[in-house]
């Protein structure tokens, strides 16, 4: 389970550190894509394979079942970690989030969201609002 938000630095070359509490999970390589909110999403090779298994019920007729798949799959990377504990984000993926420099890793339970510093600072959202969100689903605390 991935957990947890951290701070790094994606270098000159594109490279990023993936924090070894991550790296313990997720194997020897990795698929990054993108994200919903302009991030990037980062996936053990076992569970992008569970996520891609839920496109094959897609009907290729449908428009938006096109969409969705290419939007997910076609400008996905496979990753290799470096011996630095480092994977190569690849230009177009970084250009998608708008990632430069500072980026954060967000652990979400199954995947990594890798997000642009400054956009994931605008990601905290009103504590009253997300309460709401939470009854409205039925979480109690």
């Amino acid at each position: 389970m991935f957990m947890g938000e951290y701070q790094h630095n994606v270098d000159l070359k594109g490279r990023l550190i993936i924090p070894s509490k991550f790296r313990e999970q997720l194997g020897d390589r990795v698929v990054v894509t993108k994200g919903l909110d302009g991030c990037l999403y980062l996936y053990s090779t076992e569970a992008w394979e569970a996520f891609l298994g839920k496109f094959g019920s897609m009907n290729l007729l449908s428009p938006e079942d096109r969409k969705l798949k290419r939007y997910f799959v076609a400008g996905a990377s496979e990753c290799e970690f470096d011996k630095q504990g480092r994977i190569l984000l690849p230009s177009s993926l970084r250009n998608a989030a708008g990632i430069e420099k500072d980026v954060v890793l967000a652990g979400m339970i199954d995947y990594i969201e890798i997000w642009d510093k400054e956009r994931w600072e605008g990601t905290s959202g009103d504590v009253d609002d997300i309460a709401a969100s939470m009854a409205q689903r039925g979480i109690e605390l």
